[in-house]
This record gives structure tokens, C-alpha cells and sequence, in this order.
């Protein structure tokens, strides 16, 4: 039997500058000196996604719920269901969020937090966000 109660709290509204579209996030684990990781729950809107940006320690995405996006810059759209794992190298440019008809969820570990946690850059426009095939 399928349990699609979510397992966190949705979380705060994230800001409306580095994402377009509803997405809340939870903190799990705040960045901290000692374990250098920072792990939160994601939860987007169908539509909704993150704008570009890098992750100076990278960064791992595990796909929890729903279907999902992840792109990095000059690549095409990698379609993420649950149980998807995508590991992120410091420095990639990349975006995710949640395919048009889906909401997604997702937990994403910053790792090596001490290298910085996330530099956001331009938004991900429409023509780029709906080339997925």
C-alpha cells in the first residue's frame, strides 16, 4: 500500500528570488562547523523550480516524490522520479524543480558547506524549462 503522506513539514515559502513558482523548503540539518552539511526537504509546485546556481562543496539531490527536473548548464533536462539520486559536483551549473503536470519533492545535502553553500545566478526562462524531450 502507497503512503503519500509526506514524511516532513512543508517548510517555509522559499524566496521569490531565486525561485520561480511556489517551492517550500524545510531545514533538516542547519550548516554547522563540525559535520559541514546542510540538508533540507524541497517540496515544488508543478511548474515551480530554482534558478541557476553552483554549490562550492556540491551538492547530492535524493527525489522523494512526484516528477522532477534537474538540468546543468549546456545539458539537456534529466527527468527525476522517486528513489533518483543525482550527484552534483562543486562548481556545476545547474537548476531543478518540478516537471509541469508534477509537484516534486526532494532532500538536498550541501555538502562541504566550508567551500560555501550556493551561488544563485540568472532564472531558468520558460523556453529553457520546457525544452525537456
Amino acid at each position: 500500500m502507497e503512503n503519500n503522506t509526506p514524511i516532513f513539514p512543508q517548510g517555509d515559502k522559499a524566496p521569490e528570488a531565486y525561485f520561480t513558482g511556489t517551492t517550500h523548503v524545510k531545514m533538516l540539518v542547519a550548516a554547522d562547523d563540525t559535520l559541514n552539511t546542510q540538508i533540507g526537504n524541497v517540496v515544488f509546485e508543478a511548474g515551480a523550480r530554482n534558478n541557476w546556481h553552483t554549490h562550492g562543496g556540491g551538492q547530492i539531490l535524493i527525489a522523494t516524490q512526484g516528477t522532477g527536473y534537474y538540468q546543468e548548464k549546456g545539458k539537456p533536462i534529466q527527468l527525476l522520479n522517486p528513489g533518483d539520486v543525482v550527484k552534483i559536483a562543486p562548481g556545476i551549473v545547474h537548476w531543478h524543480g518540478a516537471s509541469p503536470g508534477s509537484a516534486f519533492t526532494h532532500i538536498a545535502i550541501n555538502t562541504n558547506t566550508q567551500k560555501g553553500v550556493v551561488e544563485w545566478m540568472d532564472r531558468v526562462t520558460d523556453e529553457e524549462y520546457n525544452s525537456f524531450e
